[in-house]
């Protein structure tokens, strides 16, 4: 017996020298944000990044001003969902489904104990926002032009190509920056971002190697170096230019924040990460749609808003300043894209906007009418009907 005692003792001891040995390890190569990674993801029963991670970040936050509420159609929720939508909801864990028609809303519901009023992340729909933030400092001077060089906001930026990497590369994803778009694997740099608490720290493992600006790339390391040239720039968090410039002159009806590397370097998380809701996501869909306009009031530079849904390369007809591109039947649209399919859609021959939050979405092509995010327009056209033409 006292051999069974001492066996385990011996155990104990080296199960915990070995943990230790790991900690060390993972402190000394820089990979320890694997161990929030894990807490944060799969001790929470998940297997990536979901709408609701924010509360396990520290966060920004986004103030609003005077709520300016949507207009509701004089048919509001006068239809009911197709059965085609009902199931995709269902399959693929909707939580909110909205239709916004000629500036008022037409249809909304909301699923799995979220409302209208709830948070959820926005992933990678911050891009458009974070390029609409470049489009301001453009106004405002603080940048002066699309082809400033980066290096004059980051000096600290590395690779042999980095002195030619302008601004409009971060923000048309054509940077040459070394980057690996892995959102499973832990060791990817896309990982170490969206948990490290040093995200500034991780510029010199971003070297521009390629010539850049000669084709479009998705890179959400892209989008962060813009982050860090923005604030950098205009000496301000982008959660502070987004209230200024946007939530609170779009009458945004609820705060928002925006998560951070931490509170001691408050570095925003750029190309993701904003939590709000359906409606007052959709508001940038509507300021796009009106060409940088507002109520009257040019929030935008309107020659920017149209840069910005055009394709910067012929070849990639898909993407402009922030901005995904497509084409539904005879119609052009363009649209914010988020991680498990989150989206802003705005079909701007119609003056329609589709807002689709949820928890998952299939891997088919957009342009396969089998496809969800099809159907999330498709479908609201059968449901508008005649009231379309």
């Amino acid at each position: 017996m006292n051999y069974f005692f001492k066996f385990l003792k011996w155990l104990a001891i080296s199960l915990v020298s070995l943990v230790l040995v790991l900690l060390i390890a993972m402190y000394a190569f820089g990979v320890d944000y694997i161990l929030k990674g894990v807490y944060v993801i799969y001790m929470q029963g998940h297997q990536t990044a979901y709408l609701d991670d924010y509360r396990y970040f520290d966060n920004h936050k986004i103030d609003a001003g005077t709520p300016q509420p949507w207009a509701k159609s004089t048919a509001y929720n006068s239809v009911p969902l197709t059965d085609s939508l009902k199931r995709i909801h269902e399959r693929w864990g909707s939580v909110a489904y909205v239709i916004i028609h000629q500036d008022s809303v037409w249809f909304e519901e909301y699923y799995g104990g979220y409302s209208d009023s709830s948070k959820s992340n926005s992933f990678s729909m911050a891009k458009s926002i974070t390029a609409a933030l470049l489009g301001k400092a453009l106004e405002e001077g603080k940048v002066s032009s699309l082809q400033q060089k980066v290096k004059d906001f980051v000096p600290e930026l590395a690779g042999p190509f980095a002195e030619a990497l302008t601004m409009e590369n971060l923000v048309s994803m054509s940077s040459g920056i070394t980057w690996d778009e892995s959102y499973y694997n832990p060791f990817s740099i896309t990982t170490r971002l969206y948990f490290d608490k040093d995200i500034q720290g991780a510029i010199p493992a971003l070297p521009v190697d390629k010539q850049p600006g000669l084709k479009f790339i998705y890179q959400s390391g892209d989008t962060q170096m813009l982050g860090i040239a923005l604030q950098r720039a205009t000496k301000s968090t982008l959660s502070e230019l987004m209230s200024t410039y946007f939530w609170k002159p779009m009458g945004a009806e609820h705060s928002a924040i925006w998560q951070v590397d931490s509170e001691k370097y408050g570095i925003e998380k750029a190309y993701c990460c904003i939590a709000s809701n359906a409606k007052d996501f959709a508001r940038f869909g509507k300021l796009y749609l009106n060409h940088g306009r507002w109520n009257g009031q040019q929030l935008l530079d309107s020659a920017y808003v149209a840069k910005s849904i055009q394709p910067r390369y012929p070849e990639s007809p898909q993407y402009g300043y922030g901005w995904w591109m497509g084409q539904y039947k005879d119609k052009r649209y363009f649209y914010m894209d988020g991680h498990l399919g989150q989206y802003v859609i705005v079909v701007p021959q119609d003056e329609l906007i589709i807002v689709r939050l949820g928890h998952g979405i299939d891997k088919i092509g957009r342009n396969n009418p089998q496809s969800s995010f099809y159907n999330f327009i498709d479908q609201a056209y059968h449901m508008l009907g005649s009231r379309i033409h």
